[in-house]
C-alpha cells in the first residue's frame, strides 16, 4: 500500500478545487487500499454502527449509510492515518496541517435507483470553517449518472438555506437518526433539478483509483441511479484545515458528535487542532496506527 498519491496533485487541480469547490482527482489511490475499504465496508455491513441506517430497503435494492465507525474498524483507521487522503486534502486546501473530523459510507445494491436529496454538509456539523474537504472514494467504477453531483461555486454563496431533515429519509427506522431544524433567517433550498443548466451541474464517471473531492459547503446531492449489474461502495473521509473551529449549532448537527465533544472539554470557538480531532498531516509518525478508542459518535 502506497502512503503517497500515486501522482501529485497539480496546481491546476488546487486553483479548480478553490475555485469551484470540486475537483476530480484521477489515479491517486493504489488498488490496495480501494481492496482494504471494500473489506472495512463489507465488514460494516455485517455490523452495523450506533447511527447505520437504510435510506432505501425494498426487495433487492438498498441503499445503506453509516458514520462515525473509524475507531472500532481497523480497516478505516489504517486508511485514515496511512493512506495518502490527508496529504490529497492538505494540497488542495494549501494548509500547514489536516485534522480528520469522520468517516461515511454509502453502500447502494445494484439496480438501486434513490438519489441522494441536494445539501450542504457543513451545516449539519458541530465545527465550520472554509479550509475542508470531502473525500469521495468509489471502491470501484462509477458511471456518470451514478456519481455524485455538485453545483460549482456554490461553496460560496452566501446564503444560509433550510436543512433537509435525512430523519425523513429512514424507512426501516434503524439506527440513531438525528432530527434537524432549520436555524433562524434561513431561506428556501434551491430547486436543482429544475436549474441544473443555469447553475452548472457536475459530475464524473470515475475509474478505481479516482476521487472527487468537494468542500462541505458545496450544494451536492443526485445521482445514485444504478444499473441492473453496477453496485456501489463509497468511502467518504472529512478534513479539516487551518481555519476550522468549533461551531455548536442549535440547528443541524447529523451525526451530533456534539455531546462527546463538549465531555472533551471543547467550547465554542476552539481550534479543532486537539486530539478529540487526530491531527493525521503532517504524519509525525508514519505507519503508526492509533489503538482502537470508544466511539465518540456513541457517546
Amino acid at each position: 500500500m502506497n502512503p503517497r498519491p500515486l501522482r501529485p496533485v497539480t496546481e491546476a487541480e488546487a486553483r479548480a478545487f478553490a475555485r469551484d469547490g470540486v475537483v476530480v482527482l484521477r489515479g491517486v489511490f493504489d488498488r490496495d487500499w480501494l481492496a482494504l475499504l471494500e473489506r472495512g465496508i463489507e465488514r460494516n455491513l455485517r455490523e452495523p454502527g450506533a447511527v447505520g441506517r437504510d435510506y432505501a430497503n425494498d426487495g433487492d435494492q438498498r441503499f445503506f449509510y453509516d458514520t462515525c465507525n473509524w475507531r472500532d474498524f481497523a480497516e478505516y483507521r489504517k486508511f485514515i492515518f496511512e493512506s495518502p487522503a490527508a496529504e490529497i486534502a492538505a494540497a488542495l486546501l494549501g494548509a500547514t496541517r489536516v485534522n480528520f473530523l469522520f468517516e461515511t459510507i454509502f453502500y447502494r445494491t445494484p439496480g438501486t435507483q434513490k438519489s441522494t436529496p441536494w445539501h450542504q454538509d457543513e451545516p449539519y456539523w458541530p465545527v465550520g470553517g472554509m479550509q475542508a474537504a470531502s473525500i469521495w472514494i468509489p471502491c470501484g467504477g462509477v458511471e456518470k449518472n451514478s456519481a455524485l453531483e455538485f453545483v460549482p461555486g456554490s461553496h460560496r454563496w452566501q446564503k444560509n438555506f433550510r436543512l433537509h431533515n435525512f430523519a425523513d429519509d429512514n424507512p426501516t427506522g434503524r439506527g440513531t437518526v438525528f432530527t434537524v431544524t432549520d436555524a433562524p433567517g434561513s431561506e428556501e433550498f434551491p430547486d436543482v433539478e429544475a436549474r441544473r443548466d443555469e447553475l452548472g451541474v457536475v459530475s464524473w464517471a470515475l475509474e478505481p483509483g479516482d476521487c472527487t473531492v468537494h468542500n462541505p459547503r458545496i450544494i451536492h446531492g443526485g445521482g445514485g441511479r444504478l444499473a441492473a449489474g453496477r453496485g456501489l461502495k463509497i468511502f467518504n473521509t472529512q478534513w479539516m484545515g487551518d481555519d476550522y473551529v468549533v461551531r455548536y449549532r442549535e440547528s443541524g448537527l447529523d451525526p451530533d458528535i456534539s455531546g462527546a465533544m463538549r465531555a472533551a472539554g471543547l467550547r465554542d470557538g476552539d481550534s479543532v487542532d486537539c486530539d478529540f480531532f487526530p491531527r493525521v498531516w503532517p504524519r509525525e509518525t508514519p505507519g503508526k496506527t492509533p489503538g482502537k478508542e470508544k466511539n465518540a459518535a456513541a457517546a
